[in-house]
């Protein structure tokens, strides 16, 4: 993977991927993978800051690494590894904190979003997450960073924090940049209403087993103008028929069919939930043959490569700022 440029993604722990996750940035991870020295770490530092005991979310660790596997990661490809392998990331965490201006991470929006989240739990670490997400990336000296839409203004900042620690030192670290995808679509969540999260319990699983996933998918909001099956439909405005443009090549016929009250919502649930169940069956497969033991193997694999890197980095950090080397015993 020498000289190529570097891709660096993170992702909180919160267990098995759906839909949602899939497409806004599964898809990406897999693609970048072939064009980028690509790394991807799982964010269990930052899950601390809404649930602190790192034991009650070590299920849903291996869920989704397992899950990164199956839907296309290869480790083979691609550095997986815990954020809380690496120590010094909150090394680099405190020192970018000396040159972060306060007012910089008070203007960033999903602060106020997690205060309103859990009001009972605002902590420091919430507070200065951006500044942590900054030194994940930078750390391994990520050239690009694949975000969501609603992650854009975290990655500013980390740019403006890398030119800025680059301006008062010198320049040991490229300036990161934010890479879009412009195809992933908006999903919403079986309720039609929010964007598909775990929190809401309102996902469509990925390699969840066909019968769960059928239930998911009985479970969505329809066509709330249409009382009858005989009443004509309203396709452009039903979050199901959103999700046949998702699944179906031939879409605008099933749209046609509900325009003309020739298919009812119950059946376009079920034609929905048997295609997503087969579009996703080689994953459900690949995971099959995955275990614990395999995941421990990818992330020690992984966290070495990645120490490796952060270790070299933290080297020119402590000297572009003047601090002594590390001491060896």
């Amino acid at each position: 993977m020498t000289g190529r440029k570097r891709s660096l993604s993170g992702i909180r722990v919160t267990g098995r991927f759906h839909i949602g996750n899939y497409l806004g940035a599964g898809v990406n991870y897999v693609r970048l993978q072939d064009d980028y020295e690509s790394y991807i770490f799982v964010a269990d530092y930052h899950t601390l800051t809404t649930k602190p005991n790192a034991r009650e979310f070590t299920d849903d660790l291996y869920e989704m690494v397992m899950d990164l596997i199956a839907i296309g990661v290869d480790p083979d490809r691609t550095v997986i590894y815990r954020q809380s392998s690496i120590p010094m990331v909150a090394e680099l965490t405190l020192l970018l904190a000396m040159v972060t201006p306060l007012s910089w991470v008070q203007r960033v929006p999903t602060f106020k979003d997690k205060v309103r989240e859990q009001p009972d739990n605002v902590n420091l670490g919430l507070f200065e997450y951006p500044v942590l997400q900054s030194a994940d990336i930078i750390i391994v000296k990520g050239d690009v960073v694949p975000v969501g839409r609603d992650q854009a203004p975290h990655l500013e900042l980390t740019r403006e924090i890398t030119r800025r620690f680059n301006r008062i030192y010198r320049p040991v670290f490229p300036e990161p940049q934010i890479v879009l995808n412009p195809e992933a679509p908006i999903i919403k969540g079986t309720d039609g209403k929010t964007k598909m999260s775990k929190s809401l319990n309102n996902i469509i699983g990925v390699t969840d087993a066909p019968e769960v996933i059928r239930k998911q998918v009985m479970s969505m909001v329809t066509d709330t103008k249409r009382i009858y099956k005989t009443q004509p439909g309203h396709p452009r405005t039903c979050n199901v028929c959103a999700f046949y443009k998702l699944f179906f090549d031939d879409w605008e016929h099933y749209w046609d069919l509900c325009r003309k009250a020739q298919i009812g919502c119950q059946d376009k649930k079920k034609l929905l939930a048997e295609r997503i169940i087969e579009r996703f069956a080689p994953f459900r497969e690949r995971r099959a043959g995955l275990t614990r033991e395999r995941i421990d193997a990818v992330l020690k694999a992984g966290a070495e490569r990645a120490q490796d890197v952060a270790g070299h980095t933290m080297v020119e950090v402590r000297d572009a700022i003047g601090l002594p080397p590390y001491s060896r015993a």
